[in-house]
């Protein structure tokens, strides 16, 4: 997922568990998923298979979900698995002679961030079974935190409904009753159906020539963690991009998409050669509405994507090179509790930057590694230390609220660090042999750093010790010899906001028309914080900020009016709020408001009008925010 979002304060005591000792401080245990109810010590799934209605006029999924089953335990008779907000119809159990036996069943007690537990009895039938398939008969209730439901006029098209799901991180649990948790791995089918006119797709083997008929059959056959279960139904349609790549939009959306992300099968090319064999299949994209809340999910064999990448100038694909990169990190090696998502985040963040530089080149990655690490510092001046490590105590709190720049941002740097430290051939060969042991195995932050260790620090010219590297795990803030990223297209666009401030150029000496966009972005946040009113009047005008139909420099220029209060941009700083609902663009913009010390009423007021349009993910972020006691006496 590429999505950098600042971390809210979680309420947890530092310990990173990266040695034994660590490990023997109280009862945490590093390796422990604590936001899953599911008993995988006793049960651990293999295999799904679904077969559910898409009803739009309910706003339901309603169906049955087939768990494959192991026993690990034979003594243990009663599976817990995750659900949340589900109605529960029936369970049945079927052995080897495919007899299905009634299971009693029932919900434990609730959690505001876990969901609710589902406790299935096994009957008396299964009680020697080692293998064998539970069956449940549910559906899903329109608040579900996975599914968002689009009225036609929140469509491109506004003819048609859509529905599309996000699961990570706990909201699988949310649309099918399972072991959500990314310690385990399942294989899965589907049968989906829907109106006949629209077409579903799914994170599995979507044939792009399937007719559309209402009635869709998907198999993935490599085994995937629950977080990237996913589903969309739309008014969509299919265009290749390449032998093995091609992209899914509503027909208004499909013709531009096309061309912003021409690059797509140029990029896998170059990720194999880089990273080793993809072994996916098809890479395909699915472009969907404004309310997508991020930048894009690594759904395998077909990310979601926003369409605030839509720039018309293919400056913003960096998002899809990251989703692409997840292919390998992430996906094909899984971080096995949230607590260790720098693996997945961190890890598919330097792959990023290293197939940007392939495909375009380096001076452009650099202006995107300078600005991920001024987010980064940013956000330590505001993350508790117990959190800054990059695999912290997580054992409480919402891990929605742990996608931000430590995991990403701090995580990259790490691993350039050892790049720095060993040579960019070496650390190539190191990934690669990585991504090959532990394909489509789940991993923790340790086993990741005993292999680190054994296949690499313990180098007679290895100058990095494994106390170096669990300083980068386990402490808060960044090591003193952490890798600083340079720019000089970035510090020329920084000298140039002081001149102009100081009135030493005029506004038409900026050559904005031959900068990149994230050059723009870092004028803007280089601008001195005394400006006038008039200043930023002359600056709009001439530069046509409120106006850009670029989504990060609009973001970046609508915190500054909100921060400043430059009331002039207020109307199209609402605008961008209604026209965009991925959390990265809009919530920064609520907070600046919130927290200028005028505007919090105001900030209100606007989400009011258009938070019905938001995902539910992005409309809870948000809402924290501004419900917060206090924020609008800072």
């Amino acid at each position: 997922m590429r999505e950098k979002l600042a971390l809210t304060v979680v309420v947890a005591v530092f310990l990173c568990a990266c040695s034994e000792k660590a490990r023997q401080v109280d009862a945490y245990d590093p390796a422990r998923d604590y936001f899953s109810f599911a008993n995988t010590e006793q049960f651990v799934t293999t295999r799904l298979a679904l077969d559910l209605l898409v009803d739009f006029e309910a706003r339901e999924l309603r169906g049955s979900a087939t768990l494959f089953m192991q026993r690990l335990d034979p003594d243990a008779m009663d599976i817990v698995l995750d659900t949340r907000d589900l109605d529960i119809a029936g369970a049945h159990v079927l052995l080897a002679d495919d007899v299905a036996t009634a299971a009693d069943y029932r919900f434990g007690d609730s959690d505001n961030i876990r969901g609710t537990p589902l406790i299935v009895h096994l009957p008396e039938a299964a009680a020697g079974a080692t293998e064998f398939r539970l069956q449940l008969q549910y559906k899903t209730s329109p608040e579900s935190t996975a599914l968002q439901w689009l009225p036609p006029e929140l469509t491109a098209g506004g003819k048609h409904p859509l529905m599309f799901s996000q699961s990570q991180a706990i909201h699988a649990r949310s649309w099918v009753p399972l072991q959500d948790t990314p310690a385990v791995r399942i294989t899965y089918e589907a049968e989906i159906r829907t109106p006949p006119d629209l077409l579903a797709v799914m994170s599995a083997n979507n044939d792009p020539l399937t007719p559309r008929d209402g009635e869709y059959q998907f198999e993935m056959p490599q085994p995937i963690p629950s977080y990237l279960l996913a589903v969309a139904v739309g008014n969509i349609f299919f265009a290749p991009l390449g032998e093995q790549a091609g992209v899914y939009a509503e027909p208004e959306l499909l013709d531009a998409s096309v061309f912003e992300f021409a690059d797509t099968q140029e990029m896998l090319d170059q990720a194999e050669i880089l990273f080793g064999p993809y072994e996916w299949g098809r890479y395909d994209l699915l472009v969907l509405p404004p309310s997508f809340p991020y930048g894009g999910m690594e759904n395998p064999r077909l990310s979601f994507i926003t369409p605030s990448l839509l720039a018309g100038d293919r400056s913003l694909v960096s998002v899809i090179a990251h989703e692409l990169a997840h292919s390998w990190s992430g996906n094909l090696v899984t971080n096995a509790t949230w607590r260790d998502g720098w693996l997945n985040e961190g890890m598919t963040s330097y792959l990023e930057s290293r197939l940007m530089e392939v495909i375009y080149d380096k001076a452009r990655v650099d202006e995107e590694r300078v600005l991920s690490y001024q987010e980064l510092l940013l956000d330590l001046e505001t993350v508790p230390l117990n959190m800054q490590a990059l695999a912290p105590r997580l054992d409480v709190g919402d891990p929605d609220d742990f996608q931000g720049t430590i995991h990403y941002s701090k995580g990259q740097l790490f691993l350039q660090f050892l790049e720095n430290a060993f040579g960019r051939d070496a650390f190539d060969r190191f990934l690669f042999t990585y991504f090959d042991t532990f394909a489509f195995q789940t991993i923790t932050t340790e086993r990741f750093l005993d292999y680190l260790d054994e296949n690499l620090l313990q180098e007679d010219s290895s100058t990095v010790s494994r106390a170096d590297a669990e300083e980068w795990l386990c402490q808060p803030g960044l090591p003193d010899d952490a890798p600083v990223p340079t720019s000089q297209t970035l510090d020329d666009a920084k000298a140039l906001a002081a001149a102009w401030a100081e009135g030493k150029i005029d506004i038409t000496e900026i050559p904005i028309a031959n900068w990149s966009p994230q050059a723009t972005v870092h004028f803007i946040n280089s601008l001195p914080a005394e400006l006038d009113s008039d200043q930023l009047t002359t600056l709009d005008e001439g530069l046509g900020f409120s106006d850009t139909r670029n989504a990060e420099i609009g973001r970046t220029w609508f915190i500054q009016v909100a921060k400043r209060r430059y009331t002039p941009a207020y109307e199209k700083l609402e605008r961008h709020l209604n026209r965009f609902g991925r959390g990265r663009l809009i919530a920064p913009v609520y907070t600046a408001l919130a927290q200028n010390g005028t505007d919090l009423e105001l900030a209100r007021s606007m989400f009011a009008t258009t938070r019905g349009a938001y995902h539910p993910l992005t409309e809870a972020s948000i809402a924290r925010v501004l419900d917060a006691e206090g924020i609008g006496s800072k």
